[in-house]
């Protein structure tokens, strides 16, 4: 259910170009008034389930997909990490469960942010242009139980836990900048902790992302919390 537009890839109108895609029509309905209301992000289309998200994702290349966990026909998760993998948009998970399975499913899928649908509507505006900025955003509250989950003592959750030996391909500032993403800073905010111009900060993040086959800054975070650097 496509919502009038030129179609276009990239921002010719300067606005963020988001797809809404929640299987509940009036929670959608709600959404893209949300979004409406601010003048630089514009809805290009919306989708009732996780397939129709893909399929609009790959024809209309938004910038970002605002997306729910839970859908007919194919999950919040697996649409998302159809939608990452193939660099089609950036994804911002939206939901009203905070479970860590959808948590660590969402944010392995390449989601580069999270965010809960009790989320006020600033909120919900400034979590777009956050994600849309390049920077991962994860909800204070998910914060609190990814944080909890990786200092609970005894065995980590994954079974799959990173090797250490896989940092051995960054530069030493690539890896200074890789613990800052861990600790959720920002590029400006790592720009100042590390003395070094934003735009230094984006080329590095860019860089360590390649290097370690990540596909958001927000995956980043989850491996350095992951090897407890």
């Amino acid at each position: 259910m496509t919502d009038e537009s030129d179609g276009t890839n990239g921002r010719r109108t300067g606005r963020i170009r988001v797809l809404v895609a929640e299987d509940q029509s009036a929670v959608r309905a709600g959404l893209v008034l949300i979004l409406r209301s601010a003048a630089d992000i514009e809805v290009v289309a919306e989708a009732a389930d996780g397939e129709e998200a893909v399929e609009l994702a790959r024809s209309l290349r938004p910038d970002l997909v605002l997306m729910d966990i839970q859908m007919p026909r194919l999950d919040g998760v697996s649409a998302t990490r159809q939608i990452v993998e193939d660099h089609l948009a950036d994804v911002l998970i939206l939901t009203t469960f905070d479970l860590d399975e959808y948590i660590f499913g969402a944010l392995r899928a390449g989601a580069s942010g999270f965010l809960l649908k009790n989320t006020e509507a600033q909120g919900l505006l400034d979590a777009v242009r956050t994600v849309a900025r390049g920077e991962g955003l994860i909800a204070p509250a998910v914060t609190r139980r990814l944080i909890a989950e990786f200092a609970a003592p005894g065995p980590v959750r994954a079974p799959d836990a990173p090797d250490p030996a896989l940092l051995d391909v960054l530069t030493r500032r690539e890896r200074e900048v890789l613990v800052c993403l861990g600790q959720g800073l920002s590029n400006a905010e790592i720009a100042v902790r590390l003395c070094m111009a934003e735009a230094t900060v984006k080329t590095h993040v860019s860089r360590l992302l390649g290097k370690l086959d990540l596909r958001s800054r927000v995956q980043a975070a989850v491996l350095a919390q992951e090897l407890g650097i």
